[in-house]
């Protein structure tokens, strides 16, 4: 074999690959994985059937369809007040993880530092390093996952490019604020040449009467950022793998230089079924309460178990402290669990940096309710 120098030397197999794997070869429940088990709306596979057979099935124009585009920017200015002009400022991705990749390699040079939260999700870091930057990792407050401004601000040097943040986020569940989006833009102003990176996957998951506080809700912010989004997590539909990227024309031109040669396009009838399925709001409107319920039912379902569950208002995912039941090591008690007890979870360690190991997993709850039953009669047997 011929010798080379790895550019990531300690990375491996992603912990979403090892859990899952683990999973189906122990026939568990697999609430490790972020994928749903039901199905995606039948009026959605009629409308990519639809422009299938009517024979859309070659290359789309490399920023995205022009209808998604335009119907992205109606739905902004509905839900942000924010005015996209689809031409420039919006472009379709293969799903948010190409997003996030185009991004950072655009923007970030070496020795350029990056801000990013831990618990954060496991992507971040090594697209950071490929591109020569520096990862500059803060910790989320406990015991609900915020942001400490002061030291973020204290963190902002000359040499920071960006800083990323996740909300909803993956994987504790918890979301920000408006007032989290003040101190951010303050942060902002005081350097113009910053970027903010928002991964926003999950904002149409957010419950407890909590609002979406989008980078784009704030207009002098939004003219700093680049706000991530992915139709996989809203319409189920993880593996189409079919997401979006909202910038500033300067900012977005950059961008499109990486998207053009990493898949240049996105499925083309996938695209054109999505844009009519978003004229009807209710498509996605209805999220929050179909997902609070499930969220619901499983912290119902559980109440009665060792876990203590830790306040998740977004994504699909539920954070378990499980303290009271062993004293275990997370990834060895997710081992466990899904041999001994035919059920798969997530280490939260995994999401840390220095691997920081608070005694939590997380759970996925985008389920059917027979499967949310099914898992909880399990957890409350540990």
């Amino acid at each position: 074999m011929p010798k080379f120098k790895s550019k990531l030397p300690d990375v491996g197999t992603s912990i979403f690959s090892v859990m899952s794997k683990m999973a189906q070869e122990h026939s568990a429940i697999n609430l490790s994985q972020g994928f749903p088990d039901f199905e995606v709306s039948g009026d959605l596979i009629r409308l990519v059937n639809k422009y299938m057979s009517n024979g859309f099935n070659q290359y789309a124009p490399m920023p995205g369809i022009p209808a998604l585009r335009e119907q992205i920017a109606s739905m902004l200015k509905y839900r942000f007040n924010y005015l996209a002009d689809p031409e420039t400022e919006i472009t379709i991705t293969s799903g948010a993880t190409e997003a996030l990749f185009n991004t950072i390699t655009a923007l970030v040079a070496p020795d350029d530092e990056v801000i990013l939260f831990d618990p954060a999700y496991d992507s971040y870091d090594p697209v950071i390093r490929l591109c020569g930057g520096v990862p500059v990792h803060l910790t989320l407050k406990q015991p609900d996952f915020s942001i400490n401004w002061d030291e973020v601000e204290k963190n902002v040097t000359a040499r920071t490019r960006m800083i990323m943040i996740n909300t909803p986020h993956n994987p504790t569940g918890s979301v920000l604020t408006g007032e989290d989006m003040r101190r951010l833009d303050k942060i902002a102003m005081k350097h113009p040449d910053l970027l903010i990176l928002s991964d926003e996957v999950y904002e149409h998951i957010i419950f407890d009467n909590f609002t979406h506080a989008s980078v784009l809700r704030y207009p002098a912010l939004a003219d700093q950022s680049i706000a991530v989004f992915s139709f996989g997590k809203t319409f189920h539909a993880t593996g189409w793998k079919v997401g979006y990227v909202v910038a500033p024309a300067g900012i977005m031109a950059e961008i499109r230089k990486l998207h053009q040669f990493v898949t240049f396009s996105v499925n083309t009838a996938v695209q054109l079924a999505i844009a009519e399925f978003l004229k009807t709001e209710s498509n996605y409107t209805q999220l929050p309460a179909f997902y609070q319920q499930k969220r619901d039912l499983f912290l119902n379902q559980i109440k009665d178990s060792g876990f203590t569950a830790i306040p998740c208002h977004g994504t699909y995912f539920q954070s378990l402290s499980y303290k009271n039941l062993s004293d275990r090591p997370d990834t060895e008690m997710a081992e466990y669990l899904t041999k001994t007890h035919s059920i798969a979870s997530i280490p939260i360690s995994a999401f840390y940096k220095n691997r920081r190991d608070d005694k939590l997993l997380r759970f996925c709850f985008a389920k059917s309710e027979e499967t949310i039953e099914k898992a909880a009669r399990i957890l409350c047997r540990i």
